[in-house]
């Protein structure tokens, strides 16, 4: 990286995050600091509620899954403009009118304090570990193209995003919030244009758009009904919305978003926003990860993009094996160029299943080189998805643009981080201190504790970050995670919500059967695909809550009315 990078990400990086702590200094109330003061517009919860989701992995991961595996992925999201109409007519109202600060002071009002308490533990828990994925899923990324040390880049990204959390609680994360998307937007439309300016003069964009249609980036719908696929259109509007409803409803680090909107009326606008652009930006990301594929055609690709990598596999005894690869990778390069045009002329069913046999040699060889790279090391990460992008940015892009994506990436991590420490410490200090330790505190006394939970948080983040390893790719790790316990904590908010019989006793202990339930499924069976995906998790999860809790209480009204 140029001296001149350097100098903008430094820019960059120091006046925002300084922007962000001189702004919103001083909070002295516990309003204040965990919401903000109730000011935020609608804008403003927005663009809060996307920083949020679309941390560092999104940049890094999709591009990347887009380049291997097509659009497909978009789908995903199609269901989430449902889930999030159903949060502003349900959560949102219950919300505001009993003035929570966390999403699960309510369901103490509906149910128990052990049932709060609970459910507030699984979200501790589950979003504790995805906070230190989303420090160490770019700091592994950073440090290996960089140069960096791991541990320092871990220790850079989590310790700014505690500062400023820190400093200024909610109105921090959400002043940030708004000029770290403006960075990431201009950052996504700089490089889109790029893209376009490197396309070859001699093929035109529906040539090119031909070309990744042969080549199956294309494809956004699948139809086939599979347990086992991850992202097909069944998953998409069956599993998908649960998770949605979930994370987007039952998060604290969403939920504390938009409860610290002006009104009613503003959080549900910022909300509503978010489920009309981001199914629009998922696809603009996805694409640009197809244009990256394109560039590559008529580029040469590197056959692993960490290339980090590259000295370890030189001094070892598979060095002329793994030179015997790249020069047979080479020759298929020159062909596929060759095959390019004759299909860019010639769209026939031959040109393009020359065309696809030559992409299936180019994946066999890159199979082959993982292979060899196991046998140099078990311990490196051959799954090289999460590589891609960024890759392209510091071979491919002019000085100084370097700069502003890298900070760009690096506002992605810092912006999901500093959300989810700002909903741990609201929980921690509101469901777990406040109500169970010291309940009888004064307003400063919990905000000094918020700030000395936001740090606790933001060190077992890096600690967690510091000892991680890859899991497939990125972003499907993220949704994971999640899937292991957002089913059972929406199922708790569910029967909250819309099953009126159903008390404390029976939902406490059908919470606990569910979520041990859901750990084992998910160990021996879901982890290796071999009932289901992961995403179908999340509505097993919330039905068994449901269920269970149904059949329990049914059980328990029965013995109380035979006493």
């Amino acid at each position: 990286m140029s001296f001149i990078d350097w100098i903008v990400l430094s820019i960059v990086m120091f006046a925002v995050v300084g922007y962000g702590i001189w702004k919103t200094r001083g909070s002295k109330d516990i309003e204040s600091y965990l919401l903000g003061g109730n000011e935020a517009k609608w804008w403003t919860v927005g663009l809060s509620v996307m920083a949020t989701q679309a941390s560092a992995i999104t940049f890094l991961s999709t591009p990347g899954q887009a380049y291997y595996d097509g659009m497909g992925f978009v789908q995903f999201y199609f269901a989430l403009p449902i889930a999030l109409i159903i949060i502003c007519v349900t959560f949102i109202p219950i919300f505001y009118r009993l003035k929570v600060y966390t999403a699960y002071e309510f369901l103490e009002n509906r149910f128990d304090l052990k049932t709060r308490s609970l459910t507030a533990f699984l979200f501790l828990l589950q979003r504790g570990l995805a906070t230190g994925i989303t420090i160490y899923a770019p700091a592994i990324i950073m440090s290996s193209v960089l140069g960096w040390n791991l541990n320092t880049t871990t220790l850079l990204i989590g310790c700014i995003a505690i500062l400023y959390t820190v400093s200024g609680g909610t109105k921090a994360v959400h002043v940030t919030h708004r000029l770290q998307m403006m960075v990431i937007f201009l950052g996504l439309f700089v490089i889109f244009f790029l893209l376009l300016s490197y396309m070859p003069d001699d093929y035109s964009f529906n040539e090119l758009m031909s070309i990744a249609g042969a080549s199956d980036k294309l494809e956004i719908i699948d139809t086939e009904f599979d347990w086992k696929d991850r992202y097909n259109i069944w998953t998409s509007l069956i599993a998908a919305p649960f998770l949605f409803l979930s994370y987007f409803g039952t998060d604290q680090s969403q939920v504390q978003r938009y409860i610290s909107g002006k009104s009613i009326r503003e959080s549900r606008i910022g909300l509503l926003f978010n489920g009309l652009f981001k199914v629009p930006l998922q696809f603009f990301i996805l694409f640009i990860g197809v244009l990256v594929f394109l560039f590559y055609q008529f580029n040469q690709a590197p056959i692993f993009f960490n290339q980090s990598v590259d000295a370890k596999i030189e001094t070892s005894a598979f060095a002329e094996r793994a030179s015997e690869l790249k020069g047979a990778y080479d020759i298929v390069y020159e062909n596929k160029k060759a095959s390019h045009k004759k299909y860019a002329k010639d769209p026939s069913d031959k040109n393009k299943r020359t065309l696809q046999a030559l992409l299936q040699q180019e994946k066999e060889l890159r199979d082959e080189y993982r292979t060899v790279i196991k046998q140099v090391d078990e311990s490196i990460e051959t799954n090289d998805k999460d590589y891609i992008f960024v890759n392209f940015i510091l071979n491919q892009l002019p000085k100084g643009l370097v700069g502003l994506l890298l900070a760009m990436i690096f506002f992605a991590a810092m912006s999901s981080t500093a959300s989810e420490l700002n909903a741990l410490a609201s929980t921690t200090s509101v469901d777990m201190y406040k109500r169970v330790v010291k309940p009888e505190g004064t307003d400063q006394h919990y905000v000094s504790m918020s700030k000395w939970f936001t740090l606790f948080w933001g060190i077992v983040a890096i600690l967690f970050a510091s000892i991680g390893t890859l899991f497939e790719n990125l972003i499907q790790f993220v949704n994971i995670v999640g899937s292991i316990f957002y089913g059972t904590i929406l199922g708790v908010f569910l029967v909250a919500f819309y099953i009126k019989f159903i008390q404390a006793r029976a939902i406490f202990i059908a919470t606990i059967i569910t979520q041990s339930g859901i750990i084992y499924v998910y160990w021996k069976y879901v982890r290796t695909d071999e009932l289901f995906s992961f995403l179908w998790l999340n509505i097993i999860g919330a039905l068994s809550v449901i269920i269970i809790a149904a059949i329990l209480q049914m059980v328990l009204a029965k013995n109380n009315s035979t006493k």
